[in-house]
């Protein structure tokens, strides 16, 4: 075989995909509040495109629960899609596998936006507060308080707010001293022990074995009791006086001034019961109806007469049609899945999560004919609105366990039940009795997995829940 240098041809295939396709995949994963930024920013590039200022057609899915069968409302599909030219824009989402990171961003965002974020986290009511009891007596202490987190804690580390002020060790020492008095007691903590002992002080509380306590907060996690008596030099009462102390005392104190921000989630989708099935509705409220204004469209083609301003419009045409097509195939796909999804989990909808299966995006991609990251790219960041609450359609997804039925169960199925067994114990139950007591209700799993659930679940062992149950009852 030769060295020298060579000329071959190869074929092999690949999947392209226009920036069309792939700015239409990203409408797929964006919430509602995302979707009518983007809409915005074409409102006010194309002036062929106009809200008609009311809300967007619904999409509406009914599924029979006898049959499973699903019947779609044929209304929400703009009627000039019909009359506009759509050739070239087909848009398959089963062959979208692309990766959210290589997707074409179509919302034009700029780096030198302004952090409306930023801004309420530095107006916050505690650095308000704390700056008037200041009264201007100490820049410094301004500096530290800007620093504070909305907890009230300080992460920064001293040595760099020493060098962002220019001063010395002593001086900021000092300044922190003076944050740490105003009010709330326990501001400007650099940890949880610093800010219960703060408070302690404040309460007058703050003797030689309450120190020690605030000292080993770990051992009292652990309900070590007889150690911190040992270590505390207190009998008893006064042990169980300390912890109730202790308790008393804010861990955050910052957070009662903080805004709260709303809840900017709204649904996406609407699931209602309905005869002998379900309803699955678009939220239309939510979305922004789009037009082709067709009169301005022959006034400018009227006036176009070089060929730069026709090649201009001619792309503002198709531009402002793909868009209605894309928002119009967006709302379908998404009740395409939420149905399939209602239609997996119908007996979460009738009795809760005690009854939810287990489910993959690809039992769902399956279904629908759709790939698996569609399905993965539908159900972020949405959220359907049921008799249960408020609901993201990623909570409907999850590994499971075997059940009596074969049909298996889901894991937050058996952390229901799990937490409503702990909740209900009057004898402390271990591991091994709850995997008693759960396969007696029809779910097989191994210890190791009770004990993943349940720490999950941020439920102690059983050893753990007896200390605590003997601290509660000193």
């Amino acid at each position: 075989m030769g060295l020298g240098p060579r000329l071959d041809i190869r074929q092999s295939q690949s999947l392209v995909m226009s920036q069309q396709l792939q700015a239409a995949i990203k409408l797929l994963a964006l919430s509602n509040l995302d979707l009518e930024a983007v809409v915005a920013e074409e409102l006010a590039k194309n002036p062929l495109l106009e809200s008609s200022g009311g809300a967007g057609e619904s999409v509406v899915i009914t599924i029979d629960r006898e049959t499973g069968d699903t019947a779609a409302d044929p209304s929400g599909t703009d009627e000039l899609l019909a009359k506009g030219d759509d050739s070239g824009l087909d848009m398959d989402w089963r062959e979208a596998a692309l990766d959210n990171d290589s997707v074409f961003d179509v919302g034009g965002g700029s780096d030198e936006g302004f952090d409306f974020d930023r801004l309420a986290a530095r107006e916050s009511g505690l650095c308000e507060h704390l700056i008037e009891q200041l009264h201007g007596a100490s820049n410094l202490a301004e500096a530290i308080v800007n620093e504070l987190e909305e907890t009230g804690y300080l992460t920064t580390p001293l040595e760099a707010v020493q060098a962002a002020t220019g001063t010395t060790r002593s001086e900021v020492a000092e300044a922190l001293t003076l944050v740490q008095s105003l009010d709330p007691p326990g501001v400007g903590a650099r940890n949880l022990a610093e800010c219960l002992a703060l408070q302690a002080r404040a309460a007058d509380r703050y003797d030689p074995a309450m120190a020690r306590l605030i000292d080993n907060l770990d051992l009292l996690a652990r309900g070590a009791m007889k150690d911190l008596k040992r270590i505390c030099g207190v009998d008893d009462e006064d042990l169980a006086d300390m912890v109730q102390e202790l308790r008393a005392y804010d861990p955050k104190p910052g957070c009662r001034f903080a805004d709260r921000e709303p809840d900017t989630a709204q649904p996406d989708l609407f699931v209602r019961r309905v005869g002998a099935g379900w309803s699955v509705e678009l939220n239309g409220a939510t979305l922004p109806k789009l037009l082709v204004n067709r009169r301005y469209h022959l006034e400018l083609k009227a006036g176009a007469t070089d060929k730069a301003s026709k090649a201009w419009l001619g792309d503002c045409v198709a531009s402002a049609h793909w868009l209605v097509k894309a928002l119009d195939q967006r709302a379908r796909t998404i009740v395409k899945v939420a149905s399939e999804i209602v239609k997996r989990q119908e007996g979460f909808f009738l009795n809760g999560v005690a009854a939810m299966k287990p489910l993959t995006l690809r039992d769902v991609a399956e279904a629908i004919e759709m790939h698996e990251s569609t399905v993965s790219r539908v159900t972020s960041n949405k959220y359907l609105l049921c008799d249960r609450g408020l609901i993201e359609l990623k909570y409907f997804f999850g590994s499971g366990v075997g059940s009596d039925d074969g049909e298996g169960a889901a894991a937050e199925a058996v952390k229901a039940a799990i937490g409503k067994l702990i909740h209900a114990e009057t004898d402390i139950l271990s591991d091994d009795t709850l995997v008693d007591l759960l396969k007696s209700r029809g779910f097989d799993l191994a210890r190791r997995t009770v004990a993943k659930y349940r720490e999950a679940m941020g439920i102690g062992s059983s050893i753990q829940r007896r200390r605590q149950r003997k601290i509660t009852a000193r």
